[in-house]
């Protein structure tokens, strides 16, 4: 099996990298900042920022016919964890419009700095989506 690069035309279109990889049914979703797709980091603070680096996240998702409920494990890097804890809430609310009551097994981690000096936040994932809906670009 050869893995398949899977980047949704409704993303910035990368260079270096993908935005995830299908290998089988199981896509590994590549870390996702809160990049709009004029490539600018949205601005509102870790709230907004989730919302887009988790939208980008699922619309990676998606664009190989995954769902929600495929995902099986989620990582999320952190420049101000009490800033995100502080939010929780919201952040929670956010997750909860965005992709229903599924929590897969989740990280949060502390770092210094991620790839855009203003970037707050960064998701990653793997997904396990049913072969019957695997969409392979």
């Amino acid at each position: 099996m050869t893995p398949i690069p899977v980047n949704p035309p409704a993303l910035p279109a990368p260079s270096g990298y993908s935005h995830g990889t299908l290998a089988g049914n199981t896509l590994y979703l590549g870390g996702q900042t809160a990049l709009d797709q004029d490539m600018q980091i949205v601005e509102g603070g870790i709230v907004a920022q989730f919302r887009q680096a988790f939208s980008n996240v699922l619309t990676t998702l998606r664009a190989a016919g995954g769902q929600p409920e495929d995902l099986v494990s989620i990582t999320i890097y952190l420049t101000d964890i009490p800033d995100y804890q502080a939010h929780g809430k919201e952040i929670g609310k956010a997750w909860r419009e965005l992709a229903g009551p599924v929590y897969p097994a989740m990280a949060g981690i502390g770092c210094t700095a991620l790839w855009q000096p203003e970037a707050l936040i960064e998701i990653l994932g793997v997904a396990v989506i049913p072969e019957e809906r695997i969409i392979r670009p």
